[in-house]
């Protein structure tokens, strides 16, 4: 089972505030942004008398409201089709198991959310890694790259959409060249579709539940996590109108017992979310994405893409080594009593020697914070010892 790249780091950060440092946490996907007031009340005026299991699929009045959710993003399911997980985690996993037996594979565009690796490992199959580059800002591969990579053992192809970790967004056209592919092959097509909601520079987000004639084939993954700014409470879900697909995940699902009551409950409620809350949340993340890629663009050395979605960019930066720099940033590091925690890229690229230049930066923090943080980065990347430019 391989490290975390997002955690692995934490015994260095903690140290630093042992020393004094400030440290500013770039590194994971743990927005600033308050949880919506109606959720949290919901769990405040919880009135039940004993926390009960759920059904294993959910509570269906949650599914209910979900696919009334859905509906009104042009994504026409029903509860049945609809299991709750404890997060997108546990969705990704019930997938994998239900769909492929040990050893066969899942083509992955790289790089890509580095638990997806834990979650193959744990179901027992291999990802095949598609390698994007940050010279095209992380664009789908071309369709021959993942026909070549295309055996027996082949079972589905996953992609993320807004991208983790690079905020890429996935055109209409680019997943139409993955619909043709899944037909050829008759592969089915999983979709994290987490960061829906977080578009920007007037595009919009195609759900892969939109293509036409692989209906039977697609499963989407969603999570409240990022939606509502609320990590913690561990729900989401897996989608698909293919009954024996999710007959089958209702078996691993029950082998669980039930997902998070209390979670379930926050998620409910928060379905009741006011539109200004999207607007003004998604204002703050335009924000800061400008403020990310401006400095890092102005750094000597460093190259940064334009995302159009999620709240991450992976930057190149004139370093040898990310791991080695992102460690060394905590423990041998600061500027005026401060220093930022990033994700060495590195962990997010399943072909070896991939990612060694880049990191992930994740702008969950508020601008100011974030331009502080900046001038961090770059006072570093002028005495990094390791430096190649």
């Amino acid at each position: 089972m391989p490290e975390s790249p997002i955690r692995k780091l934490v015994p260095f950060a903690e140290a630093a505030k042992q020393r004094g440092v400030k440290v500013f946490h770039l590194n994971i996907g743990q927005p600033d942004i308050r949880t919506p007031e109606v959720a949290l009340d919901a769990v405040r005026n919880f009135s039940g008398k004993v926390v009960e299991y759920s059904h294993s699929a959910g509570i269906p009045s949650y599914r209910i409201k979900l696919a009334e959710y859905y509906k009104k993003h042009g994504i026409f399911i029903t509860a049945d089709d609809i299991i709750i997980g404890a997060g997108a985690s546990e969705a990704i996993l019930f997938a994998f198991q239900t769909i492929m037996d040990p050893d066969d594979e899942v083509i992955v565009p790289e790089p890509f959310y580095a638990n997806y690796n834990g979650f193959a490992i744990n179901a027992g199959v291999k990802v095949k890694p598609i390698f994007s580059s940050i010279e095209t800002g992380f664009a789908l591969p071309p369709i021959a790259d993942f026909e070549k990579s295309i055996t027996a053992k082949t079972k589905a192809i996953l992609v993320c959409n807004p991208n983790n970790p690079t905020g890429y967004l996935y055109s209409k056209e680019e997943l139409e060249t993955l619909r043709q592919l899944v037909l050829k092959y008759d592969l089915y097509l999983i979709a994290d579709e987490v960061y829906r909601e977080f578009c920007y520079d007037g595009n919009t987000h195609y759900s892969c539940m939109h293509l036409e004639g692989i209906e039977e084939n697609v499963i989407l993954i969603d999570s409240v996590s990022k939606r509502y700014s609320a990590c913690g409470v561990r729900v989401g879900c897996m989608i698909s109108k293919n009954k024996e697909v999710m007959r089958t995940a209702l078996k691993f699902a029950q082998a669980r017992l039930s997902p998070p009551s209390f979670g379930q409950i926050a998620a409910e409620a928060a379905i009741q979310t006011p539109d200004a809350y999207f607007t003004e949340v998604l204002e703050e993340y335009l924000n800061r994405r400008n403020v990310v890629v401006e400095y890092i663009n102005k750094m000597k050395g460093a190259f940064c893409p334009t995302p159009k979605g999620a709240f991450y960019v992976v930057a190149r930066l004139p370093i040898d080594d990310s791991d080695k720099f992102c460690q060394w940033l905590l423990d041998s590091f600061d500027y005026q009593k401060q220093t930022v925690m990033l994700a060495p890229a590195s962990g997010f690229y399943s072909s070896p020697g991939c990612g060694k230049d880049e990191v992930r930066i994740s702008y969950v923090l508020n601008v100011p914070d974030l331009e502080k943080s900046m001038q961090v980065l770059e006072e570093a990347l002028k005495v990094y010892p390791g430096r190649t430019i």
